[in-house]
């Protein structure tokens, strides 16, 4: 791994103090900050998830087309990531975390309730940019945190632990959202004072929403670590962090390309293929084999539930035992065959004459999809400089959200209204695009693990 902007910058100051003699924070203070940040996850998912449901519902009411939804779904969500993610991510490697992680989530909860108070397209896109801002501040900080938290050996299993969040978050999206969709249904359009008419499914963005905001508070119970592995400047009264500058940033990512682009390469085709089906899975059950949005809520979210936290633990594992046995690609190893072996269950999920093979299908995935949740994030952390963690982070998030959110719905609608012309045929432009993506992601994925392995074994000597 390259470090010589690091280097450079320390020859030009006084001597430094070396953070990583601290000793590592008790299990007990590292796991309740897991806890809450995984609570946070979960209604950032919940928020997220609820759309997919409501896709029907919004359409109906607003005369809207797949392309239009589509840009509800995602480019609203990722517009301000592209103008806020990098100043998010580089306050994330100067200032207090836990701050900015708090100010995030009650930001984008808020939003979330707003978005039940939209009557047109640009009333709810909006308010969905207003979303996308809030949960710009969430992820760069919240894992440079954990960095910080756990030794690097165990930050796979602390990532994947984290990302039960995100699991729960959007299995109980998928059952709450069709319960409350069903519930509501019976109950007709309501006369708010001061907001007017409220229907179904914009009393279930306000119901959804609301919550999120008092769990901000909890974030402020965590405790921020000490910044380890970083250079300490020693200072007459206390130490004082190096700041790294922007340009040594991109020279960084630039010296490592060979580590990082294959990285977010793979990174961006898989998550194009899993936002774009994620994002169209419930309107798939629906058109395909007549589901209403509360069964495939339900049972959608009963899967995820079920087979993804499994399969987190799972990937965790695999990856912290080949690393035992001497693979410095361990990570990426997992994530590569993880790709590989979902590529058959991708294709023909939606082909299915059945929906009890396309769920069973899709279950199976599930598990191992869950594979990649640890080791990928802690792919990033334990190559990455502490000075940088945050915003090559942010880096990785934009290209899922960006990229996932922005491209993914969008690319499946283009498919189904432009090429196979007719939402009717969903369910073929899921597969094709499958069909094309997953073996480019698990191309690029495999094309890095060399220099991957490499960058690995020069960062555990400077740990050690």
């Amino acid at each position: 791994m390259t470090l010589e902007p690091i280097a450079e910058a320390a020859l030009q100051m006084p001597p430094v103090v070396p953070a990583s003699v601290e000793p590592w924070p008790s299990p007990r203070v590292a796991w309740y900050a897991v806890f809450v940040f995984s609570l946070t996850l979960m209604i950032n998912f919940l928020d997220r998830g609820l759309i997919t449901l409501l896709v029907p519902s919004i359409k109906a009411d607003m005369h809207l087309t797949d392309f239009q939804m589509s840009l509800v779904i995602g480019f609203a969500f990722v517009f301000f990531y592209v103008f806020l993610g990098l100043p998010v991510a580089r306050l994330a490697d100067t200032r207090t975390r836990r701050t900015i992680i708090g100010i995030g989530i009650a930001t984008w909860s808020a939003a979330t309730a707003l978005c039940g108070l939209a009557n047109n397209f640009w009333q709810l896109f909006f308010c969905r940019v207003a979303t996308g801002a809030g949960e710009s501040c969430n992820g760069p900080a919240t894992y440079s945190l954990l960095a910080d938290l756990f030794p690097r050996e165990k930050l796979p299993r602390a990532i994947a632990v984290l990302n039960f969040g995100f699991m729960l978050g959007t299995g109980f999206a998928l059952i709450i959202g069709g319960a409350v969709i069903h519930m509501l249904r019976s109950v007709p359009p309501m006369h708010v004072p001061v907001l007017g008419v409220l229907r179904a499914w914009q009393m279930a963005f306000v119901i959804v929403g609301l919550p999120g905001v008092a769990v901000a508070g909890l974030v402020w119970t965590v405790k921020e670590p000490l910044r380890r592995g970083r250079l300490m400047v020693a200072g007459s009264k206390k130490a004082r962090a190096v700041g790294i500058p922007l340009r040594d940033v991109v020279r960084f990512l630039y010296d490592n390309r060979a580590v990082y682009g294959p990285m977010f390469l793979g990174l961006a085709f898989s998550t194009v293929l899993s936002i774009g089906t994620l994002s169209w899975g419930p309107s798939f059950y629906g058109r395909t084999f007549g589901w209403s949005m509360a069964q495939v809520g339900l049972i959608s979210g009963l899967v995820f539930l079920v087979v993804w936290p499994p399969g987190a633990m799972f990937g965790s594992w695999l990856a912290e035992r080949w690393q035992k046995q001497g693979h410095d690609d361990a990570n990426m190893r997992v994530v590569v065959w993880a790709i590989l072996l979902l590529i058959p269950g991708q294709v023909l999920f939606p082909l299915m004459p059945k929906a009890e093979y396309s769920i069973a299908i899709s279950a199976f995935n599930g598990f191992i999809a869950a594979w990649v949740l640890g080791p990928q994030n802690a792919a990033i952390q334990v190559v990455t400089p502490n000075e940088m963690r945050g915003q090559i982070s942010a880096l990785a998030i934009f290209i899922i959200n960006v990229l996932g959110y922005g491209i993914g719905p969008t690319l499946i609608a283009a498919l189904t209204n432009y090429v196979f012309g007719s939402e009717s045929q969903l369910r073929y432009a899921m597969s094709a695009a499958a069909v094309v993506l997953a073996p480019l992601a698990a191309l690029s994925i495999w094309w890095g693990l060399k220099a991957y392995g490499a960058a690995f074994a020069r960062a555990r000597k400077e740990w050690s």
